[in-house]
């Protein structure tokens, strides 16, 4: 399939950078020529700069095409087929710290099923146009109509060779629907990342986490800091001095980024999450890393993972 591709673009760009060379060699004739009796010399030396040029730009054409669907071709043979992805992980174990990273590594997308509902209720489309009418009567959007809407999603360009699944599915009867939904085209679930943290560790991690809004980039007072933090006397951060590195705006803390509230979600998780990675263990996708090392050390244990065997 990859030679096809390489084939492909390779005669592509042999074809544009024929053209350029062949440009340059009228451009060479046009400005070398004489108004002198040597009409067939010109002839002959126009067709030796057409030929030579479309020679030369499509043998480099070739190369350079080849060249770049290698390196293609050897990213897809480490990573294919396409990556139908979830990270799994109680709060604070490193899902959003390690995602977007994924996200870059694989050149995919990690989609959030808020973002994905609010996009087919903006763009009208028949599932939208469903959930939107739920919305409106004050109802809680179905499973249907949300695998309705990851179905209609996941046709798009950028999810071609592959995407991450970010908070779907939260329940086993979610996990069913989506794996029978996508076997309508015969493709499952590729790979499941669980990190795996100590919850005496997830406090810890919890309580000091601060969050963007906009982007979902997340800080910690003892981890990673924001460039901005500073101390008051007393040791303590001043909230005010919390911003994005990027964009300098705000940063806030939620207000479930507690002890107390902690526990409450660590009990939601297991009840909730732990049934999904069972039930998709059996088919060996489901890979453990230990989100309580160092990040660099936990990066490094991803990348593992992320390679097809």
């Amino acid at each position: 399939m990859f030679q096809m591709l390489r084939g492909a673009k390779g005669l592509r760009l042999g074809v544009a950078a024929a053209g350029a060379s062949s440009a340059a060699g009228l451009a060479y004739w046009h400005r070398e020529r004489k108004p002198v009796a040597r009409c067939e010399t010109d002839v002959a030396t126009v067709g030796a700069a057409l030929v030579g040029g479309l020679g030369v730009g499509a043998l480099g054409g070739y190369f350079f095409g080849k060249k770049q669907g290698e390196s293609a071709a050897e990213k897809y043979e480490q990573y294919w087929p396409r990556k139908i992805m979830m990270l799994f992980g109680a709060p604070g174990a490193g899902k959003g710290t390690q995602g977007p990273k994924i996200v870059d590594t694989l050149d995919i997308p990690q989609l959030s099923t808020g973002d994905m509902l609010r996009e087919a209720v903006a763009a009208k489309t028949e599932v939208g146009k469903k959930a939107q009418a739920v919305m409106a009567s004050g109802g809680l959007v179905s499973d249907e109509i949300v695998i309705g809407i990851i179905a209609d999603r996941i046709k798009q360009p950028d999810c071609q060779t592959g995407f991450i699944l970010d908070g779907f599915p939260r329940t086993l009867a979610q996990a069913k629907a989506l794996d029978a939904m996508l076997a309508k085209n015969g493709e499952a679930v590729s790979l499941i990342v669980e990190f795996s943290v100590n919850p005496v560790m997830l406090e810890e991690r919890i309580c000091s986490r601060w969050m963007h809004k906009a982007s979902g980039r997340s800080y910690h007072v003892k981890f990673t800091p924001p460039k901005s933090m500073k101390l008051g006397p007393d040791g303590k951060v001043l909230p005010e001095s919390m911003k994005d590195d990027i964009t300098g705006e705000p940063l806030y803390q939620r207000s479930d980024d507690t002890a107390e509230a902690l526990k409450t979600r660590l009990d939601a998780y297991k009840n909730q999450t732990l049934p999904i990675l069972e039930h998709y263990k059996d088919k060996g996708i489901v890979k453990q890393v230990d989100g309580g090392k160092d990040i660099k050390d936990v990066w490094t244990e991803v990348q593992a993972k992320l390679v097809s065997k």
